[in-house]
């Protein structure tokens, strides 16, 4: 992958990329397309981000070994994954039961010990663990759920795609400032939508 080539110049982000084998996240069938710089498919209708948008994510949320960081949208498990190797924990919430139960036994088969995983709402957050230094959002919603901007710390960075018409979603960067919170466009993407409640099946 040609990260570095494209913008890509956190060393720490690129060694955590270089450490997760993509390839164990990904369905059978599209093993030998796992390196590749798309996105695909993986159960219960969700996607596995291509690694360029994770990455870049990854190095926009601007991490250190000391942050928390609340991730909503577990899907496959492999940007959690990529977040374990920069942050000190990593909370991650799902809504389909078997994508999360599929993304704890990959978690456990790599020994990261330092990523804790809910099945639930995302749009809610995770309270009980509030403030978070950092959030990421890996599905497209239509605002900003209030929930995850409340519980960003004081100083804190959010990276969300954000609904900007039927067929386009831009990344935001937001911060928290004292005065409130700044919103900065990254650039335009393409997410799942995301989803309120536990989903019934899966």
């Amino acid at each position: 992958m040609a990260l570095r080539h494209n913008g890509i110049r956190d060393t720490r982000v690129l060694e955590a990329i270089e450490s997760i084998p993509r390839d164990l996240f990904v369905p059978e069938t599209f093993r030998d397309q796992a390196w590749a710089d798309m996105a695909l498919p993986i159960s219960c209708g969700q996607t596995i981000s291509q690694p360029y948008i994770v990455a870049y994510m990854t190095q926009e949320l601007e991490l250190e070994p000391s942050t928390r960081v609340l991730e909503i949208g577990t899907g496959s498990g492999y940007q959690a994954a990529i977040l374990s190797r920069l942050a000190r924990r990593v909370y991650t919430v799902e809504r389909h039961r078997a994508l999360m139960e599929q993304a704890r036994a990959r978690f456990e088969k790599l020994g990261l010990r330092n990523i804790e995983t809910r099945l639930g709402d995302g749009s809610r957050g995770w309270p009980e663990a509030a403030p978070f230094d950092r959030v990421i959002v890996t599905a497209a919603a239509g605002r900003t759920p209030p929930a995850l901007l409340d519980q960003l710390a004081g100083g804190g960075v959010m990276i969300i795609p954000v609904d900007s018409g039927p067929l386009y979603q831009k990344l935001i960067r937001i911060r928290r400032t004292p005065e409130g919170f700044e919103r900065e466009e990254l650039l335009p993407v393409r997410f799942v939508p995301l989803r309120k409640g536990i989903a019934r099946k899966g």
